[in-house]
C-alpha cells in the first residue's frame, strides 16, 4: 500500500488561484499570434532557455500561435573572440565583412537557432528552425547609418509570411533567425527586434514581445512603468525619460502597434517564466505599450 503524502493546502490553493486567473486569458488568446523576441543575454544558460521553452509549448498547447524571433549578439562576440576577431559597433549595429557574416550565419542559423528548436522538442514542442533566406521569408536590403558602411548589414525590405503561417497551421513553432538575403543573394545580418517588430506587424500580431535583460522602461526615480500610449511614450523620449540602448527596442514596439499589433511589451528574459508571467497574470511583468 502507498501512503499519500499530506498535501499542503496553502500552497494547493497558490496554484489553483493562478490557475483560476489564467483562464480568461487562455480564452482571450486561444488562436491568436504571438511574436517573441528572444534575446542573446537571455540565453546565459541551459536552464534559462529551458524555462524559455517550457513557455512556449504551454503557449502552442493552449490554443496560441507564438512565433520565436531570436538574437545573438553575445555568443556572436564570444565566437569572434575565439577566432582572434575584434567586435565593432557603429550607433549599437555590429560591422559585419564577410568574415563575420560567415560567424553571423553559423551562429544564429545554426547554433544558437538549434539549440532553441531542440529545447522547444525537448519540452515537447514541435519546433522549426529557419533563417530569413528559407521560403524567402526576409528581403533585405543594406542598411547605413549616418553615412557609414557596415558591411554586410541589413534592414528588412520586406517579409513573405507564407512559410510562417504554414508552419503555424501544421501545429509547428517557428524559430526564426534575423538573417535576410539581399537581391543577388547575399545575406544580411539584420537587427533582431526590427524583424521582430516587422513580423509581427505583417501577421497582425495580438502581442509583440521583447525579451531583454532589463525589467522594462523606468521613470526618473527608478520605476518600472507599464500601460503606456503612444502618446506618453513619445513624451517620455523627448523628455529623455528613455534614452540609450532603450529606444532601439521602444520605437520597435512604437512601430508595431502603429502598425496593428495590439500591443508590445518589453521585459526582462532572465526572469523564470517571464513569458508566462506577462501574458497569464492580471499585472503582468514589464512595459506594456498599446496604440491608445
Amino acid at each position: 500500500m502507498r501512503k499519500q503524502m499530506p498535501i499542503d493546502i496553502s500552497n494547493a490553493q497558490n496554484i489553483a488561484r493562478v490557475l483560476t486567473e489564467a483562464l480568461p486569458y487562455i480564452r482571450r488568446f486561444s488562436g491568436k499570434t504571438f511574436v517573441v523576441k528572444y534575446g542573446g543575454n537571455a540565453m546565459k544558460g541551459d536552464d534559462m532557455i529551458q524555462s524559455f521553452a517550457r513557455d512556449i509549448v504551454l503557449m502552442k498547447r493552449v490554443g496560441m500561435n507564438p512565433v520565436v524571433v531570436h538574437g545573438g549578439g553575445p555568443q556572436i562576440g564570444g565566437h569572434l573572440e575565439k577566432l582572434g576577431k575584434k567586435s565593432e559597433f557603429i550607433e549599437g549595429m555590429r560591422v559585419t565583412d564577410g568574415e563575420t557574416m560567415d560567424v553571423v550565419e553559423m551562429m544564429l542559423g545554426g547554433l544558437v537557432n538549434k539549440a532553441i528548436v531542440a529545447a522547444i522538442n525537448q519540452q515537447g514542442g514541435q519546433a522549426v528552425g529557419l533563417t530569413g533566406k528559407d521560403g524567402g521569408l526576409i528581403r533585405a536590403k543594406k542598411l547605413t547609418i549616418k553615412g557609414q558602411d557596415l558591411g554586410q548589414v541589413g534592414e528588412v525590405d520586406s517579409i513573405d509570411p507564407r512559410v510562417v503561417t504554414h508552419l503555424e497551421a501544421g501545429g509547428f513553432i517557428p524559430v526564426i533567425a534575423p538573417v535576410g538575403v539581399g537581391s543577388e543573394g547575399e545575406a544580411y545580418n539584420i537587427n533582431a527586434d526590427l524583424v521582430a517588430g516587422k513580423l509581427a506587424s505583417v501577421l497582425k500580431a495580438e502581442k509583440l514581445m521583447l525579451l531583454t535583460n532589463v525589467m522594462g522602461v523606468k521613470d526618473k526615480e527608478g520605476n518600472v512603468l507599464t500601460g503606456l500610449t503612444v502618446p506618453q511614450v513619445q513624451a517620455l523620449i523627448a523628455d529623455g525619460t528613455i534614452y540609450g540602448g532603450m529606444l532601439p527596442k521602444i520605437q520597435c514596439a512604437l512601430d508595431a502597434v502603429n502598425s496593428g499589433v495590439k500591443t508590445a511589451v518589453i521585459i526582462n528574459g532572465e526572469l523564470d517564466h517571464s513569458v508566462l508571467l506577462e501574458l497569464f497574470t492580471n499585472d503582468g511583468i514589464g512595459t506594456l505599450i498599446k496604440a491608445h
